[in-house]
């Protein structure tokens, strides 16, 4: 693990990356048990670039949940407990712009949830409300924007869907009436947990295709369009690993401590102390022990 003082980065690689990541690095496979039972696969923390990175697949090993049954509780306590403080996220997803194609990498700054099945808090057990205006961390994005050297696109709307289906046309156009830039099944509940844990967080999304509001081309049937989509995922696969190895140092040098992000429970937990039992203080004490302990 990294000196106090450092950063811990933990990195969480969803459909594509989930299964590169071992080209990463190697290292000691951990397998964490937590109060939302276990992550979806075990944790494997290896030197990349010289800095200690925990690497998780976001769907286990073989791609085995789909998106609604993704244990993202789980995933992020589970992280949090082996002492990650930034943790990046891949993502796949649809285009909602012409003039954001398949193959790029984009690091989101908005977000739009219509999930509906998935656990999306800690704390069920008490009220805490934390600030989500911003949901990804601006310390870490311009860190790793600077280490992509201009291969990677700066912000964008996420339209977070349950799936696993695919959008309606009519869906999509309504996304586009939205704002939105860009469509996936996996960034939430996960990025509002990730802020529960205060943890700095930013997502990398590999842009796949584009969504259904822009129609294939018509000498394309169904085998071809997904050759042509898997071949967009494994060239933005290759890409994103080129940008974390080149972001996991710039993210090393980064103030362990001090950011916003790393207070989100301060001013958020509205339960009174009296009221909080002891089985939730012991159950989510990796959580909410510094801010209790200041009551």
């Amino acid at each position: 693990m990294p000196p106090p003082h450092r950063p811990m980065l933990g990195i969480l690689g969803g459909t594509g990356m989930g299964d590169a990541l071992g080209v990463l690095g190697k290292g000691e496979q951990h397998w964490v048990d937590t109060p939302f039972g276990p992550p979806a696969a075990p944790i494997t923390v290896a030197e990349v670039a010289g800095v200690p990175v925990a690497l998780l697949a976001r769907h286990g090993e073989g791609h085995r949940y789909p998106p609604s049954e993704v244990p993202y509780r789980a995933n992020v306590f589970a992280l949090k407990s082996l002492g990650v403080t930034h943790l990046l996220a891949t993502s796949a997803a649809g285009s909602l712009r012409e003039e954001i194609h398949p193959r790029d990498l984009v690091l989101p700054d908005q977000l739009i949830d219509r999930t509906h099945r998935r656990e999306s808090t800690f704390f069920d057990a008490l009220a805490v409300h934390v600030e989500f205006a911003q949901p990804f961390c601006s310390q870490l994005r311009r860190a790793v924007l600077g280490a992509a050297e201009g291969k990677a696109r700066d912000g964008g709307t996420y339209v977070c869907m349950e799936g696993p289906q695919f959008s309606t046309r009519a869906e999509s156009e309504l996304h586009r009436s939205w704002g939105a830039d860009l469509i996936g099944m996996t960034l939430l509940p996960e990025a509002k947990l990730a802020r529960e844990a205060e943890l700095c967080y930013l997502a990398i999304n590999l842009v796949t295709d584009y969504d259904c509001w822009r129609p294939p081309r018509a000498e394309l049937d169904g085998q071809a369009l997904l050759q042509e989509i898997r071949g967009h995922l494994g060239a933005a696969t290759a890409a994103a690993l080129a940008l974390l190895r080149s972001a996991i140092p710039a993210v090393a040098r980064l103030p362990a401590t001090g950011c916003r992000c790393q207070q989100a429970l301060a001013y958020a937990v509205w339960t009174a102390s009296a009221h909080i039992h002891e089985e939730t203080r012991d159950r989510l004490g990796l959580l909410l022990g510094r801010v209790l302990a200041g009551r």
